[in-house]
């Protein structure tokens, strides 16, 4: 219990396990006398409820109850008629299993929720095979499944946490504050307003937010809010890095003015977030103000000086990252309802409009690869399901279930992780096993006995459980299914030693599994994606540079490819985070590089939808040699994630050497060029370029610093983090879809 504050959120959790469970088993088996009704009930309960880890409170958790009731007499229908036959059993298990764990992709709610569904279909399809039990088995769970859908929602509910709208309204109010503060002398942000960014930017990653209020979810609203959040963060990253005018000269009115509708633009889009407002005029102003700028810029005589070309390029940069803030805020607020305006880039809300089944098929798409952590985990847990299963039927044991439940309670993503968990796991079933054949043994068949301490064992095992670890959760639920067990037939003490050899099966299943499918879980993969992503970053950056030198315009590009690393790298690292890991030195910045790509997508577009005319010979090769310089540093970074470092930090031979950044100065600012005069798109992919110097910087800092406490740590420089750190933004459809 927490001081003053009632049952923690695990006692809260048992008490309604315990009732729920409790309640439904004894209505059916005492009540009704339907024993099976009786099992599928009390096992529905514990399935969704203990085995699943569905985030949210009560009332989420009862809304996501409510969607998945479908799919749970799905599988029990499935489960029951595959039971035929072994082999029937254990290719169910194979596709549904596999299915199941894949789905996970589509963010943590379906993570949450997919293990009690397999354990949903694991029940039935064991023996005996009887169909003519399915209505019993059916109204059982269902039975079950609504009295907890209700417990959820009524009784001990959690209140709400902070959402990622009013985390993301607050954002929009900070930089409101800046834009205002950016208007006035000395033009410039204090260190005590930079400092408030970065907590700003801190907040709205997803590690900082709560798991129900991240925006990972493979839905409109979802996707519209993850690009909120981006959005804000890069607004307040551009208003940061705005070079004020000259010295002695007072800002340019239009550039003033640009300025100050970014505020309003700002200060409404919060409103919006915050549902104290509807209005979108100043977003709609600023998204024509923006045109008139850069069509006055393009009449104006060319070429200009660095000064004002470089000045009117970041408040250019600025307006995009507000209208780009305005726009998906406006998605995530109205979803479907809410058109694009004119002139918005279609490949960067590429979702608006879409229905959720496409939406969702485009997430798990996505995903469909050996290279995807999500298939990954799912072709290891139907693997080793499958094998369960596939023992437990050719050895014929006894409640062979308990094995498959072991596999899937107890498999983790490295097979380092799954040892320990297994070894406490038999230590604790021991022990309870021991302590429940005394029980057995002594009470014999008064199942009174059982029926009146069933809810104490019940209310310890699902309080002590998870704060304790999985030995003590093994222990008691092996005292658990022994008194359960014991109430639907006679039974000896015989069966605490069925369910420690069952425990044992399944936990040696796990573990060969776990050696044999991607043993090092997400570490060795989030190296790989991180290390494709910033080449093709830096891949993209010389393209995009070449057409713009060249004047080649595309307001299409084809950038699949980014897209996908982006989308890989991210469900890679949201997976690494929940995996144990020693702290080692020279692992890259992960989130840096993760917003390098969003960086570098938004940007690309950008200049390539208003390239040309081509730059000359001079201002081309200035711009060239830059983007070489940021695309080299790309590469090396690559190269250096690509090397996975030992605890000591040494790393392979090959791996890139970091020294001070190419094209940068000692304190990791954007080289100044020499004193040049362009056109103004020059200046535009200058500033673009110069953004992504700094954030290659937060990439390699962690090389640099070789700080053992916090090199494998998310970043700590204050670079913002990426849309989806638990349920990565896909790429778009092609063309032709």
């Amino acid at each position: 219990m927490s001081a003053g504050r009632g049952p923690s959120a695990a006692a809260r959790r048992a008490i309604r396990t315990t009732l729920c469970a409790c309640g439904a088993f004894y209505v059916c088996l005492y009540g009704l006398d339907r024993p099976v009704a009786a099992t599928y009930a009390l096992f529905a309960v514990v399935s969704m409820a203990a085995l699943s880890r569905i985030p949210g409170t009560g009332g989420q958790r009862a809304a996501v109850l409510v969607r998945t009731l479908p799919a749970v007499w799905l599988l029990l229908t499935a489960g029951t008629f595959l039971a035929v036959r072994t082999w029937t059993a254990v290719a169910g298990m194979l596709v549904i299993g596999f299915a199941i764990a894949f789905v996970a992709a589509a963010g943590p709610r379906a993570a949450g929720a997919a293990p009690g569904l397999q354990l949903l279909y694991i029940l039935p399809c064991f023996p005996p095979y009887a169909p003519d039990t399915l209505g019993q088995r059916l109204g059982g769970a269902t039975f079950g499944l609504i009295l907890l859908i209700l417990a959820e929602k009524f009784i001990l509910p959690e209140p709400r946490g902070t959402t990622y709208r009013e985390l993301a309204a607050g954002a929009a109010g900070t930089a409101a504050r800046f834009a205002a503060e950016l208007g006035r002398p000395p033009y410039t942000l204090p260190a005590a307003e930079v400092e408030a960014a970065r907590k700003t930017g801190e907040s709205l990653r997803p590690l900082h937010v709560e798991e129900a209020e991240r925006p990972a979810g493979p839905g409109l609203r979802d996707r519209a809010l993850a690009h909120t959040g981006l959005g804000a963060r890069t607004l307040l990253g551009r208003l940061v890095i705005l070079p004020p005018p000259p010295p002695g000269e007072p800002p340019h009115r239009t550039g003033q003015q640009l300025l100050e509708t970014v505020g309003r633009t700002a200060a409404e889009t919060g409103a919006l977030l915050a549902g104290t407002g509807r209005a979108t005029a100043e977003a709609d102003a600023l998204r024509r103000l923006r045109e008139e700028v850069r069509e006055a810029a393009a009449r104006e005589s060319q070429p200009v000086p660095e000064v004002r070309g470089r000045r009117r390029a970041a408040l250019l940069e600025v307006a995009d990252a507000a209208v780009a803030f305005a726009t998906a805020a406006e998605l995530a607020v109205r979803g479907r309802r809410a058109p694009l305006p004119p002139g918005t880039d279609s490949g960067r809300f590429w979702y608006a409009g879409r229905h959720a089944p496409r939406l969702w098929w485009h997430r798990l798409a996505a995903h469909a690869g050996p290279r995807s952590v999500h298939f990954q985990n799912a072709v290891r847990i139907s693997l080793a399901l499958a094998a369960a299963r596939t023992l437990a039927g050719v050895e014929s044991l006894p409640h062979g279930f308990w094995a498959m439940l072991a596999v899937l309670s107890l498999t983790r993503t490295t097979v380092s992780q799954t040892k320990a968990t297994v070894r406490q796991a038999l230590a604790g079933t021991l022990l309870g096993a021991l302590l429940a054949a005394g029980v057995l043994a002594l009470v014999g068949g008064h199942t009174t006995v059982y029926a009146v301490i069933l809810p104490l064992v019940m209310l310890v095992a699902f309080t002590v459980g998870p704060v304790r670890g999985v030995g003590w959760a093994q222990g008691m639920f092996t005292l658990v299914v022994s008194f359960v067990f014991a109430q639907l037939a006679p039974v000896t003490w015989r069966l605490a030693g069925v369910r420690l050899m069952d425990v044992i099966i399944g936990s040696m299943v796990g573990v060969v599994f776990g050696l044999l499918a991607w043993p090092r879980g997400a570490q060795a993969e989030l190296h790989r994606a991180v290390a494709l992503l910033l080449a093709r970053e830096a891949e993209a950056v010389e393209a995009t540079t070449a057409a713009v030198v060249a004047g080649r315009r595309d307001t299409d590009p084809d950038d699949r490819a980014l897209q996908l690393a982006l989308s890989l790298a991210e469900s890679a690292y949201a997976q690494r985070q929940i995996e144990p890991r020693a702290p080692v030195a020279g692992a890259p910045d992960w989130q840096a590089a993760m917003i390098t790509g969003h960086h570098v997508l938004w940007g690309s577009r950008r200049l390539l939808a208003r390239a040309g005319p081509d730059l000359g010979p001079g201002n081309g090769e200035r711009l060239s040699g830059r983007a070489d310089d940021v695309a080299a540093r790309m590469r090396g970074a690559a190269q250096r994630a690509a090397t996975i470092p030992s605890a000591d930090g040494a790393r392979d031979a090959g791996a890139a050497a970091v020294g001070p950044a190419a094209g940068t100065g000692e304190c990791g600012h954007a080289a100044q060029v020499p004193e040049v005069v362009a056109p103004s798109e020059f200046f535009a992919a200058q500033a673009w370029l110069d953004s992504l110097t700094l954030d290659v910087e937060r990439v390699l800092a962690p090389f640099r610093a070789r700080d053992p406490a916090g090199a494998d740590s998310t970043d700590s420089t204050g670079a913002a983090t990426s849309t989806d750190a638990t349920g990565a933004d896909a790429p778009r459809p092609p063309r032709s879809a």
